[in-house]
């Protein structure tokens, strides 16, 4: 019986339609049923992809816990978002690029033939990310309270800065005056964190960042902390709502909600292939050993 492989992506163009065409021909032979979002199906449609009739369409609440695989067609925040569609059954997610090099999306579609055959032939690793949850005292992100890149409270468009409490694992830690707070994963510290002055962490490190947003004391730098601690936090605003916001998604929230953040129990899976290496995706995203010096 063909095992199942959920598939979900951003709008493509024609010119890659055929290799998407040879990719769900290929899925079929080596006995995979393909399983697309209902979005990516409906851009699949448009877009002229053969067969289509023969898939299976699932909804993000679906129950996908019997997904073998997740291929992402896209970047790095269409993958965070098919995390959410599969990431509580813990469904190892493959990253295909469509665009600029990824963190997380670190196959290029010129290779996705090479990795199916790899996932075939079972040539590839996990690697296992940690995720982060968060626990507030309202329903928030229709149960989707984990990320595998950070979490942060910011102000609401043009507001006042806030001051947010920090407490770790019940301990009064400081009091943050700033545009906002991020607590980021050691795989987030490449993203907003890093914008905002948070160091690099390597994935395979044991470590949140807490990194403020335009903090007015200028003393206040980001700090690295144990991922077994437990962060709470208390929000004071002039504004009555705050954003609160897990990777790319966010929400309005009062703010006196109650908020705490620690490591969900759960892992994030992402395959990975033999030619993959993280100081390799480093370098290239961030333009390191290169001499400008002219």
């Amino acid at each position: 019986m063909p095992r199942q492989v959920a598939i979900h992506g951003k709008p493509f163009t024609t010119k890659e339609t055929p290799v998407l065409n040879r990719f769900f021909e290929q899925l079929v032979t080596c006995q995979f049923q393909p399983v697309l979002s209902w979005e990516f199906y409906e851009i699949c449609k448009q877009a002229g992809i053969v067969n289509l009739a023969g898939f299976q369409v699932y909804q993000p609440q679906q129950n996908l816990g019997q997904m073998a695989f997740a291929f992402s067609f896209g970047g790095d925040g269409t993958l965070l978002e098919l995390l959410t569609h599969v990431g509580q059954w813990q469904v190892p997610i493959v990253g295909i690029n469509m665009g600029r090099l990824g963190f997380l999306a670190t196959t290029t579609l010129s290779d996705v033939h090479q990795a199916v055959d790899n996932i075939c032939r079972t040539k590839f690793e996990i690697d296992e990310r940690i995720l982060l949850e968060m626990v507030s005292n309202q329903p928030l992100f229709e149960g989707n309270n984990f990320a595998l890149n950070d979490f942060a409270i910011l102000k609401r468009d043009t507001s006042s800065m806030i001051k947010v409490k920090v407490l770790i694992d019940s301990i009064y830690l400081n009091t943050y005056w700033a545009d906002g707070l991020i607590v980021a994963t050691p795989t987030g510290s490449t993203g907003y964190s890093l914008s905002c002055g948070g160091p690099l962490v390597l994935p395979q490190s044991h470590n949140f960042v807490i990194t403020p947003v335009s903090p007015h004391n200028l003393t206040v730098r980001p700090l690295v902390v144990s991922d077994n601690s437990e962060l709470s936090f208390e929000i004071e605003s002039r504004s009555e709502n705050v954003l609160v916001s897990l990777d790319a998604r966010s929400q309005a929230v009062p703010s006196n909600i109650q908020i705490t953040v620690k490591k969900f129990d759960l892992t994030a899976k992402l395959v990975k292939f033999n030619n993959y290496n993280q100081f390799d995706t480093m370098r290239g995203k961030l333009n390191w050993g290169i001499d400008y010096r002219n």
